[in-house]
């Protein structure tokens, strides 16, 4: 691993499909499938909406408090091997949180009441804190300010977190009248997506911080790329992938020359503009890649998750590695929001123990 490389060290998540992050990554790995038929929000054909819910949580469980619910226990998660250190240690932690964008169904105040929930719960533990309220891609744009952050000395570990979810009755109302909803009514579409809700939490620390607390690091964050997209899904316009592959492009200038990624893990979520530009993207860029069509896309297992994916699928990387299952140790994960930002990161894993 390089020596200047920003480490992961820490893994969290709540899903549909499992209430941590080992169980969720596990559940994915097996195909199970998280969706279920909405309790009471029917579509135009008047049947029940097909959602991805996280079973545990109360269906009349809303707003903030349900976004809440999911993310803390996610941020805990990839805290503990810090947390396990208790007091010996005096470190200097910060948090880069994914959000959505504003939308219908999600409160106005909702980055402010997430940050209120997160001091009530671990107090003053964060000395900084960035928010990036932009959907799929937020979570990349967090890891390059966790990265940024870190190389001027500002603090020795990040939490890089994202949180959505799409259950809210108006959400789920605004998504159908997108025609993005999949479904079988005049509104739905054979091509839309699963409403889902999720959290994932990543830990971020720099070589001499896994040094000094004695944590063996999962993986290395080698690169991240960020690119805009002009021709945006629901305008009409034919998009063609440049906004992605500026962020290929920029993440992939992380390998040495003639590396090759091993593993792809992103947001496709059955919308042909985003199969498309994918497509376009890895046609510029695909001799950087061992298979760029062997791709994991989880949404199938828990919808789509929005600002959640990016960090649930690095997470996914890194355990397909230890486990043993990846192609290889080198994965990029990608992640394409509808206001146009384009992300990319390589993550490059550790080996496991025992060679």
């Amino acid at each position: 691993m390089a020596g200047n490389a920003l480490q992961i060290v820490g893994l969290g998540a709540s899903t549909p499909i499992g209430r941590n992050v080992w169980a969720s990554a596990a559940a994915a790995r097996a195909g199970v499938c998280g969706f279920s038929e909405h309790p009471y929000m029917v579509d135009t054909a008047g049947e029940p909406m097909r959602i991805a819910r996280a079973p545990w949580l109360d269906v009349g469980l809303d707003g903030s408090a349900r976004l809440g619910a999911l993310l803390l226990p996610a941020i805990e998660e990839a805290l503990a091997p810090l947390t396990e250190l208790a007091g010996n240690l005096s470190l200097r932690i910060g948090l880069a949180l994914g959000l959505p964008p504003p939308r219908p169904g999600q409160p106005d105040a909702l980055a402010d009441d997430l940050l209120v929930a997160i001091r009530e719960r671990m107090g003053n533990r964060f000395v900084r804190i960035a928010r990036f309220e932009v959907g799929h891609a937020a979570g990349h744009m967090a890891m390059a300010a966790a990265e940024a952050g870190c190389a001027r000395d500002a603090f020795d570990a990040c939490v890089v977190a994202g949180i959505d979810s799409y259950l809210a009755p108006e959400t789920l109302e605004w998504v159908e009248a997108c025609d993005q909803l999949h479904g079988g009514g005049p509104l739905n579409n054979a091509w839309g997506f699963i409403p889902g809700e999720a959290a994932g939490a990543v830990l971020l620390g720099t070589p001499r911080l896994a040094q000094l607390c004695g944590i063996a690091p999962l993986a290395e964050l080698v690169s991240v790329g960020i690119g805009m997209e002009s021709r945006l899904i629901k305008t009409g316009e034919v998009c063609v992938g440049e906004g992605l592959t500026q962020a290929f492009r920029a993440a992939l200038q992380g390998l040495a020359p003639g590396e090759q990624v091993h593993n792809v893990y992103c947001d496709l979520n059955g919308e042909p503009y985003r199969a498309d530009e994918f497509g376009f993207a890895t046609l510029r860029t695909g001799e950087r890649f061992r298979a760029a069509s062997d791709f994991v896309a989880p949404a199938d297992c828990w919808g789509d998750v929005g600002a959640a994916g990016s960090l649930l699928n690095v997470a996914l990387a890194v355990i397909a590695c230890r486990k043993r299952y990846a192609n290889g140790p080198l994965s990029m994960v990608w992640g394409s929001s509808e206001s146009g930002e384009r992300g990319a990161v390589l993550v490059r894993c550790a080996e496991p123990a025992g060679g």
